[in-house]
C-alpha cells in the first residue's frame, strides 16, 4: 500500500483535532487541551479543536500548517511545521478565544514555562502522529520526509521539536531521522499537572 502526502484543507479539521488530541495526551489520562477546555468529555474537545484549526489567527493547530497521509484513500497520520515567529503564544491565546476558550495565560505555564530559547526563524514540527493500526507502515517517516524536503525548498537549514521526557518511541524515532537532544528541562508544573518530568528539545540539520 502506497502513501500518499497532501496539504491539509478546511474539509480536513475532524481529522486533524482527532490527530491534535491523540499526540497532547500521548499516553496521559490529561493532556493540554482537557487542561484547557477544562473537560474530558472528547466529543467536547474535538469540537473546539475542530473550530481551532478554523481560525482566523493562524496559531501552531492551523490547518494550513499540517501534512496528512493517506493511504487507500484514508487519512492515517498527520505532521505539522510552523515558525515560532508567526504562530506565537500570544497568536495561539488569540485562537483560543476565538473557540470561547480565554483566560488561559495561567493554564498555558504549563505549556511555556519550560521557557526554551527557541530561534524564531527555525522550523518546529508538532503534531506527528498515525492511526492506530498504521504503525510501522512507515507514515511517520513518510510525513518527516516530505516536511524536510519542503523546509530545505523554502529555505530552511534547521528544524526542531520539543517531547516529553521519557517518551522514549517518540526519541528514538526522530533519531532515526536525523535528530539529536540539543536541550533538556525538568518543569515542576510539567510534572504536577501531568506526571512527565518535563520536554526536550530535539533538533536536525538538513
Amino acid at each position: 500500500m502506497s502513501i500518499t502526502i497532501k496539504q491539509a484543507t478546511t474539509d480536513d479539521s475532524r481529522f486533524l483535532a482527532q490527530m491534535i488530541l491523540q499526540s497532547s495526551r500521548a499516553g496521559k489520562k490529561d493532556g493540554l487541551f482537557d487542561l484547557l477546555f477544562e473537560t474530558n468529555d472528547n466529543e467536547k474537545i474535538l469540537e473546539k479543536l475542530e473550530k481551532l484549526t478554523l481560525t482566523k489567527a493562524k496559531s501552531h493547530c492551523h490547518y494550513s500548517n499540517f501534512l496528512i497521509a493517506h493511504m487507500d484513500g484514508q487519512a492515517v497520520g498527520t505532521l505539522c511545521s510552523y515558525e515560532p515567529r508567526i504562530s506565537t503564544k500570544e497568536t495561539f491565546i488569540e485562537a483560543l478565544g476565538e473557540v470561547g476558550c480565554t483566560e488561559v495565560e495561567s493554564t498555558l505555564e504549563v505549556l511555556y514555562g519550560c521557557n526554551f530559547e527557541l530561534n524564531t526563524r527555525t522550523l518546529m514540527f508538532d503534531f506527528l502522529e498515525e492511526l492506530e493500526g498504521f504503525v510501522d507502515v512507515g507514515v511517520m517517516k513518510a510525513l518527516m520526509q516530505k516536511s524536510l524536503l519542503s523546509a530545505r525548498l523554502k529555505g530552511y537549514r534547521i528544524a526542531q521539536t520539543l517531547i516529553e521526557i521519557g517518551s522514549l518511541e517518540a526519541e528514538l524515532f526522530y533519531k532515526k531521522m536525523g535528530f539529536k537532544v540539543v536541550e533538556e528541562k525538568e518543569c515542576e508544573l510539567y510534572k504536577e499537572k501531568f506526571g512527565r518530568l518535563g520536554l526536550l528539545r530535539m533538533a536536525v540539520e538538513f
